[in-house]
């Protein structure tokens, strides 16, 4: 399937606060542990948490013991199997008290994701826990078959044409035409995809969220 295969990567970050004379480094979260934490808790083995997500049992054992990081498509299958939210797989320790926040994405310089359909660029990758995900992509699909299934996933997603335009597909609703400037909010449950119907192919600034 032609979904966000997007790895994201979360190394150590530093946390501002408002009237510190230094910076206060947070530690990487460990989500090998976290999702471990999570399946046990539901009393599952890997063999049924396999079943529920539709990863390969070896592929979740990978996870767990931190020898490869998930794609953001392996994350919303993890959330939708092991029916969580994905801000889930990424909760803050309970101990953390930060004031604010910041990370700069200077243009070009996010992280690149390609799959057959987009070219994405993940954008604030340098920061844990979020609660949003953000990142542009540029929309290489150009017919609705490119797809073999509907996109759907947990939480709701903003989308803005930065470039170009797009066909907008949804489950429940008619396809319509989105151009530069034009943005859309919808529920990511909902069967959705898009293509390019510019003579480039349109460029999208992506916010998903729980």
């Amino acid at each position: 399937m032609s979904n966000s295969e997007a790895q994201d990567v979360y190394p150590s970050v530093t946390v501002e606060r408002s009237g510190a004379s230094s910076d206060v480094p947070i530690a990487p979260l460990k989500l090998g542990e976290r999702l471990k934490e999570i399946r046990t808790n539901s009393g599952l083995t890997l063999e049924e948490a396999s079943k529920l997500t539709g990863l390969a049992r070896s592929t979740l054992s990978k996870i767990e013991n931190e020898q490869i990081s998930p794609t953001f498509q392996a994350m919303q299958k993890l959330a939708v199997g092991l029916k969580i939210d994905i801000p889930q797989l990424f909760a803050p320790p309970k101990s953390r008290k930060a004031t604010g926040r910041r990370d700069i994405t200077r243009v070009d310089e996010g992280k690149a994701r390609p799959t057959g359909t987009y070219e994405h660029e993940l954008l604030a990758t340098q920061l844990t826990n979020k609660k949003m995900f953000p990142f542009k992509s540029r929309v290489r699909a150009r017919s609705f078959e490119e797809y073999d299934e509907w996109i759907r996933h947990d939480g709701e997603e903003f989308l803005l044409v930065l470039e170009g335009s797009i066909a907008f597909y949804s489950e429940f609703y008619e396809v319509i035409e989105l151009n530069e400037g034009d943005s859309v909010y919808y529920d990511a449950a909902m069967g959705h995809m898009l293509t390019s119907v510019s003579e480039t192919d349109a460029l999208i600034l992506w916010v998903t969220a729980s």
